[in-house]
C-alpha cells in the first residue's frame, strides 16, 4: 500500500472518528456499509406481538429513542418506558411524553420507578436488566421478553484492533442469565442463543461503529489502532469485507 493511499485512508478514518455520535439508536450513517442481525433464528418484534394484547400494561425498559416501542403500535395509555442515557432521555421526553406514554428517566435496572405488580409485559432489547426487579414489577402471569447482546459479541473484531481488551460483561450468556431469572422466581419459557456474522465493507464504517460501541472497543482510536486498521483494509481489498461474530440470546420469562 503506497504512502499516498495510506494518508488518504488516515484522513477518511479520522473524519469518521470525529463525527461518531448517535441519536436514539440510529445506525443509518453506516447503512449499506455493514451488515448484522440479518439472519437471527427469531424475530424479536414478532415474539412480542404474539404475546401482546392492547389491554396489557407494557413497559419498555432502556427504550433507546423509543424506535422499537413505537413500532409496536401499543395503546399509548397502556405504555410506559424508561431510558438512562442522557441524550436519549431528552429525545424520549420530546417524543414519547406528548403521546401520553408514561416515560421516566432511569439508569438503574435494580431501582425502576414504578410500583410493584405494575405491568403485564416488560420488554428490553439490548438494555440493562435485573431479574429480581423485573419480578417485582410484573403482575402474576406477566411476561418479560428480552433480546440481549452476549459476552462474546464482536470479540473477534475487538481482538483485531485491541488484542488486550478483556470482555466487558463476562456473565452475559444464556445459561448464566437463565439461572438468575429462575432464582428470582420467574420461569423461563423460552431461551435461545445465536452466533451470527457481522460484516464491514469499509474500514471507515468500522471506525464509526467502534467509537459508538465504546464499552466493547475500550480505548479505541484511529491513532492508537492505525496499523491494525490498515490490516483490516488489506483484508477488505482482498475479500470485499472484514467479518466478525455477533452473540445474541433471547429470554422469555413468566411470573407465576
Amino acid at each position: 500500500m503506497n504512502t499516498e493511499r495510506i494518508e488518504k485512508l488516515r484522513k477518511e478514518w479520522e473524519a469518521e472518528e470525529r463525527i461518531a455520535h448517535i441519536h436514539g439508536w440510529d445506525f443509518s450513517h453506516i447503512h449499506g456499509r455493514y451488515e448484522e442481525e440479518e439472519d437471527l433464528p427469531w424475530d424479536y418484534k414478532q415474539i412480542i406481538d404474539a404475546c401482546r394484547t392492547d389491554g396489557m400494561k407494557l413497559l419498555d425498559f432502556d427504550t433507546g429513542g423509543g424506535e422499537l416501542l413505537l413500532s409496536l403500535g401499543h395503546p399509548y395509555e397502556n405504555t410506559a418506558a424508561t431510558e438512562g442515557y442522557p441524550p436519549n432521555v431528552e429525545l424520549c421526553r420530546e417524543k414519547l411524553l406528548p403521546l401520553g406514554i408514561d416515560f421516566r428517566a432511569c439508569d438503574d435496572a435494580a431501582n425502576i420507578p414504578f410500583a410493584d405488580s405494575s405491568f403485564d409485559m416488560i420488554i428490553n432489547r439490548h438494555g440493562d436488566f435485573d431479574p429480581k426487579e423485573t419480578a417485582r414489577l410484573l403482575k402474576a402471569d406477566g411476561l418479560f421478553v428480552t433480546e440481549q447482546v452476549g459476552s462474546e459479541n464482536d470479540r473477534d473484531l475487538v481482538k483485531m484492533v485491541l488484542p488486550d481488551v478483556p470482555k466487558p460483561f463476562s456473565d452475559l450468556e444464556l445459561s448464566v442469565q437463565k439461572k438468575k431469572f429462575e432464582d428470582a422466581g420467574l420461569t423461563v419459557i423460552r431461551g435461545e442463543e445465536a452466533f451470527r456474522p457481522i460484516r464491514f465493507y469499509d474500514v471507515g464504517a468500522f471506525v464509526w461503529f467502534a467509537r459508538i460501541i465504546e464499552w466493547e472497543f475500550t480505548g479505541f482510536s484511529v491513532e492508537k489502532c492505525f496499523d491494525r486498521l490498515l490490516g483490516m483494509q488489506e483484508e477488505i481489498d482482498k475479500n470485499g469485507f472484514v467479518e466478525g461474530t455477533i452473540h445474541r440470546y433471547l429470554i422469555v420469562a413468566k411470573k407465576g
